[in-house]
């Protein structure tokens, strides 16, 4: 385990930020911290808020174009040091390094970008490096002499198919901004890719060389390489077509034109947005308009995922969060590419979901929780809100009904699912392993295909997780009987099942997903599952369980799994960590967050930054751009994004962080933590 650093000079205590206010009205992804807001129940998200946020179909069109510089301008060289093939040419080094297409300029278009060109020589560099990006890009490849600069009059065209991710985009740029940002949508997309252009009004579309979606090998280099020290083959794309780019993957380039995302999915455009928001400036993060050079740094990123499953777990149960609260978690993962949300809806100490067949299941069983606290639950249409909001954010929601142990609360509402038939008082402490539905009993195999049923039903991404761990009473026979038949009523919903890896040496179901949450690579159990077909999602919890204390002096979280640093939440390959699990067999990561210890907002935040983004490193980043050094550099430009969102993070002593906060900054609070007032009306029926 890495040396655990002293605590921050200003104190024994770590410190956080304090949330930035918020304007009244803004969308949930910009609220201030704050536990347990009213949240009422709507079936879908509005799109991004913001002036002029749906343009009138007069609104012109958003281009891109390659122009040609006065004669004065110095030629382009090829990658190989050769003149290009238009001397004098302004084209960016990236777009002829790339292969990008030649559109002819028009006299205004010349004049419009030679000014562009002469301030541009004139202006200091782009204030972010376009290597600077969380998680690190796959191919990187930098145009100092490209740096886009956005401007009043900037429009965004896009795809018919793209509009919402345009939409978001708008919407994260226009409060800090103060421009308009008008959206229209292109009337004759590409077959097979989306396009979504940022540049200034009156220019023409370039059309795009699918041939361009990957660079050489060699011409590029991974994030935070520095320049010179890109290998041949350190990037899995090998024949640059759009195809390769896969389901979530995009390509990002910035001229002094404008700026281009291209994609073949939603999914992947708005990963190439989010990337737009981290290349601007970090003042972009403020909900008031701020007087700011709005420059992006020059070049391509092409990018795609190295896991499909990326993601976070919410504990829910241990402690209550409301829908607002939940849809922030939302943002954050968003903001970090993880396109997985599983949230901990049952145990012990509260259940957290209506079931109209097992009413007193939230009526009851959500009436507690750790401490003593008045709980809480969700509606039906609370679960839809959470639901519709992330996947507009492309995050797919993973409900978990923690089957067979870890009951309490049910059993405190129906007795007749106990072992004994006698209901046991409810618990709000924080122990496990003591409780179980009767196995032997038809009554519970009714009850979980009840409650499976509704649950899936309300959820439209193909996972269902079963949980299956610590149910340390049930005999080994017994439980391995229970998790077959579960397994099949989850398949009878149409969904694949996903349980922790004691579901291991029950047999297998097709499709099955194992999530491991050991400290010790060595699993034989685990292995043999794996060659029976299960896959596998990552969560070692001595390196991503974000319920671990950073440091000893860390005023929340554990230590069972010992302290997790950033540095230690970093240095892991999922890929390698179980032995006798091939790469192949590991779907992805994920980072849970239990919450015996942590009830408000401003501590989940405090508990999930830094290291939330180190495990989505992990899980999106190639293998061969995971370096410590470089990822604490990248990741301490966020400090002031964060600050400036009024986001609460640890401000770990490992990483160079820019000068952030006063000299005595507010501490996080010391457990336990009072409930605010608001929270209450939370504790009561169908409030969230």
């Amino acid at each position: 385990m890495p040396t655990i650093p002293a605590a921050p000079e200003n104190g024994p205590q770590p410190t956080v930020r304090p949330a930035a206010p918020r304007p009244t009205g803004a969308e949930p992804d910009a609220s201030p911290v704050a536990a347990r807001p009213d949240a009422s129940p709507s079936a879908t998200e509005p799109a991004a808020t913001g002036p002029d946020a749906t343009p009138s179909a007069a609104q012109p069109a958003v281009t891109l174009p390659d122009v040609s510089p006065s004669a004065a301008q110095p030629a382009v060289t090829g990658p190989d040091g050769s003149p290009s093939a238009r001397p004098g040419a302004s084209r960016s080094v990236a777009e002829a390094a790339a292969g990008l297409p030649d559109v002819s300029p028009s006299a205004a278009e010349l004049a419009r970008v030679a000014a562009d060109r002469a301030a541009g020589q004139l202006a200091p560099p782009a204030p972010v490096r376009l290597d600077a990006v969380v998680p690190a890009p796959e191919r990187v490849l930098p145009d100092p002499g490209g740096d886009f600069t956005l401007t009043p009059d900037a429009a965004l065209r896009v795809d018919p198919a793209g509009r919402d991710v345009a939409d978001q985009l708008a919407g994260w740029l226009r409060p800090a901004t103060g421009f308009p940002l008008p959206v229209t949508e292109t009337a004759d997309p590409a077959e097979g890719r989306l396009t979504l252009t940022l540049s200034p009004t009156g220019a023409a579309t370039p059309t795009h060389d699918t041939r361009a979606a990957g660079t050489p090998a060699g011409e590029a280099r991974a994030a935070g390489t520095p320049a010179g020290d890109a290998q041949d083959g350190d990037a899995r794309d090998g024949d640059g077509d759009d195809d390769a780019l896969g389901d979530e993957g995009y390509r990002l380039d910035v001229t002094t034109a404008g700026v281009r995302i291209t994609a073949t999915t939603p999914a992947g455009l708005f990963h190439g947005a989010q990337t737009v928001r981290q290349l601007l400036p970090a003042a972009v993060e403020s909900t008031t308009p701020v007087a700011e050079r709005w420059v992006m740094p020059g070049g391509t990123i092409v990018d795609r995922p190295r896991f499909p499953y990326r993601g976070a777990m919410l504990d829910v149960a241990r402690h209550f969060f409301g829908v607002r609260d939940v849809l922030r978690v939302v943002d954050h993962l968003a903001r970090y590419k993880l396109n997985h949300l599983h949230l901990h809806l049952t145990d012990d100490q509260g259940w957290r979901i209506a079931v109209d067949s097992w009413p007193r299941l939230a009526e009851v069983g959500g009436a507690t929780e750790v401490g003593g606290g008045p709980g809480g639950w969700y509606t039906r249409d609370d679960y839809r809100r959470i639901v519709a909001y992330a996947a507009r954010r492309h995050v797919t929601v993973v409900p978990e009904i923690d089957l067979p142990g870890h009951t309490n609360a049910a059993l405190v509402a129906y007795p007749e699912l106990a072992p004994g038939k006698t209901a046991p008082p409810p618990y709000t402490g924080t122990e496990v392993g003591f409780s179980y539905v009767d196995p032997a009993d038809e009554r519970t195999y009714a009850f979980v295909a009840d409650v499976l049923g509704e649950v899936a039903a309300l959820t439209p991404g193909p996972w269902l997780h079963l949980g299956g761990d610590e149910a340390f009473k049930v005999p080994a026979e017994s439980y391995r009987a229970f998790v077959a038949r579960a397994q099949a009523l989850v398949a009878a919903t149409g969904k694949t099942v996903v349980g922790w890896h004691q579901l291991a040496p029950a047999e297998h179901a097709a499709g099955r997903v194992l999530q491991w949450w050991g400290t010790n690579g060595d699993d034989p159990d685990t292995a043999e599952a794996v060659r029976r077909g299960a896959r596998l999602i990552l969560s070692p919890g001595n390196h991503a369980y974000l319920d671990m204390k950073y440091a000893p002096d860390t005023p929340i979280g554990h230590d069972w799994a010992g302290l997790i640093d950033v540095r230690r939440a970093y240095e892991w390959d999922p890929g390698t960590h179980v032995r006798g699990v091939p790469a192949e067999a590991v779907l992805g990561v994920e980072a849970p967050l239990w919450t015996e210890s942590v009830t408000t907002l401003a501590e989940v935040e405090y508990m999930f930054f830094p290291r939330l983004p180190a495990v989505a490193e992990l899980g999106w980043s190639p293998r061969e751009t995971h370096d410590w050094s470089r990822f604490r550099s990248r990741v301490a430009a966020h400090g002031p994004r964060w600050a400036t969102a009024g986001i609460t993070f640890h401000p770990s002593p490992e990483i160079p962080w820019p000068a952030l906060w006063p000299s005595t900054p507010p501490q996080i609070p010391t457990q336990p933590t009072p409930h605010h007032p608001l929270t209450r009306e939370d504790a009561q029926p169908g409030r969230s």
